[in-house]
């Protein structure tokens, strides 16, 4: 099976770097796992509510992570940080979707933060994994569900750009896998956040309680 390209948008291909394949092949026994929220909305029988509680969770996840970014020592300099900031669109959406400002500020949040940028390499690969995902899903909701059409920002920010994203956060990982200390540094912490993700999208009963 070949590694070294990826879909993207849809229909355009592009070619991955050697340390995404890397990536690809180290954490793939926790891909399937990681994409099944995602592809559980795309059924006939999905339904606003479904969607507003993984929107509730993807929040949770993510907007701290956008915050341990910014503070690892050295990473704005490696990669685009602003262009990747989607936590404001998932409140947008949210908000939309008729959660109140109150509600949202009560919304749980997993923490963390990063020592080095080769940490923070490895989980910005998770979520980035399903910007590769995004479009399709928000196809499917839109022919479902067409009342969503001014609440799925989050998953149209990379419209036209995931394959430059994806060059971009290639360019990045090889820059700092140079040795492979490194390399299996990154690894481990691609399979962690995996875990992580896989563990935060379960069921949690706070969660569930939020978003009903």
């Amino acid at each position: 099976m070949r590694t070294d390209f990826a879909l993207v948008d849809g229909d355009s291909v592009q070619r991955l770097s050697r340390t995404v394949i890397q990536l690809n092949i180290a954490t793939r026994a926790h891909h399937v796992a990681a994409d099944a929220p995602w592809l559980d909305l795309m059924v006939p029988g999905v339904t606003q509510h479904r969607y507003l509680k993984h929107l509730v969770k993807i929040y949770g996840f993510e907007a701290p992570l956008e915050a341990a970014f910014r503070y690892t020592p050295g990473f704005s300099g490696l990669i685009d940080l602003r262009a990747r900031n989607r936590s404001g669109l998932l409140v947008q959406d949210l908000l939309r979707l008729g959660m109140s400002a109150a509600r949202l500020a009560d919304l749980p949040q997993r923490f963390t933060t990063f020592a080095n940028a080769a940490d923070a390499l490895g989980w910005m690969y998770v979520i980035e994994r399903a910007t590769l995902l995004h479009g399709g899903v928000r196809r499917y909701l839109l022919q479902r569900l067409p009342d969503l059409a001014t609440a799925t920002s989050y998953l149209a920010a990379y419209d036209g750009e995931t394959g430059l994203r994806w060059n971009e956060l290639g360019n990045a990982l090889d820059a700092v896998a140079q040795s492979p200390t490194v390399t299996h540094q990154i690894m481990r912490a691609a399979n962690q956040g995996l875990r992580a993700l896989c563990e935060w999208c379960g069921a949690d009963p706070v969660v569930e309680r939020i978003a009903t």
